[in-house]
């Protein structure tokens, strides 16, 4: 196990050097002049001495390869740059950002799998039920309907109609309970038909026929054998959900003005704040490694045989 964990470490260094390789692309592809970026966002008229003193203080006059290794040097330290809107230290600005979107998606992630692992077993236990045909209802509906339309439908009917819930903001728990549900129900959707399948799928293997064969009650195989099976695609599911909703949730956190990560990097892909930009794609990309990394481990505490596996092929 500690190998299996070792090879995985070691197989996020050329992931993590092709993201700072992206991150610095990114910035030399883009047809805008980070010096002209950052003077227009001061409200300065960009003169070719500001801009030729600004590339020079920046050092996009050195030569590529310097440039990348300096920007290798900055990103290990965790130094990305000044904010060209706010002249703030992104990564100051990217730590109070953070919280907001970890926990709308901590309690996203939450309801989801409260909503969607009995709903879905259920429908696999009762196969064309008028459970099962709910859990089918609802994820053709969530699977179909675009979030930020369902986010303005709640907002008018909750906030707007019913003066139940604020519109926007983050504060108390009545804030998180319209975005969570807006990014919930997509999450409900893809969980509770990809636990149906899966369960459905081991209903029929030979080892359910033969506990059955031998007396033993349903719950029993359900809990102890089917789910513990079935339930790996659904956790593999989670932790792919997890990394794209820690990136940020854009559209969520602008239709309800929710100040998470999200929104703060759409609003520096408006102002051209490229320091920004250069934050958000490197720690996006670790942010999805993590969760990777952190559902492998889960797996491989649930199925040790994954380690065998591993070994076996090398």
């Amino acid at each position: 196990m500690i190998s299996y964990i070792g090879k995985r470490m070691v197989a996020i260094i050329p992931i993590v050097f092709i993201a700072t390789l992206v991150t610095f692309a990114l910035i030399h592809i883009s047809p805008v002049d980070p010096a002209e970026a950052y003077l227009t966002a001061a409200h300065i008229y960009p003169t070719p001495e500001l801009l030729a003193q600004k590339r020079h203080e920046f050092g996009l006059d050195q030569p590529l390869l310097t440039q990348y290794v300096h920007t290798l040097k900055k990103i290990a330290q965790l130094d990305f740059g000044t904010s060209y809107l706010t002249n703030k230290p992104v990564i100051d600005e990217v730590k109070s950002k953070l919280p907001a979107t970890a926990e709308l998606a901590l309690w996203s992630i939450l309801f989801s799998a409260l909503v969607s692992i009995p709903l879905g077993i259920l429908a696999a236990v009762y196969k064309n039920s008028w459970i099962d045909m709910i859990s089918r209802a609802i994820s053709y509906f969530g699977a179909s309907i675009p979030q930020f339309w369902l986010g303005y439908l709640l907002i008018f009917f909750f906030s707007v109609k019913l003066d139940w819930l604020p519109v926007e903001g983050r504060g108390s728990w009545e804030n998180l309970v319209l975005p969570t549900v807006t990014l919930s129900l997509i999450l409900i959707a893809l969980y509770t038909r990809l636990l149906r399948s899966s369960v459905l799928e081991q209903l029929q293997e030979t080892y359910v026929q033969y506990a059955r064969t031998r007396g033993i009650r349903e719950r029993v195989i359900m809990l102890k054998h089917v789910l513990k099976i079935a339930i790996s695609p659904f956790i593999t599911g989670m932790g792919m959900s997890m990394g794209k909703l820690l990136t940020g949730t854009i559209i969520v956190e602008q239709v309800f003005s929710w100040p998470g990560f999200g929104r703060y990097f759409v609003d520096a892909i408006f102002n051209r704040d490229i320091p920004v930009i250069q934050c958000y794609v490197f720690l996006a990309a670790c942010l999805f490694i993590v969760c990777n990394l952190l559902v492998d481990l889960v797996q491989l505490a649930m199925d040790p045989r994954i380690s065998a596996k591993g070994r076996a092929e090398h």
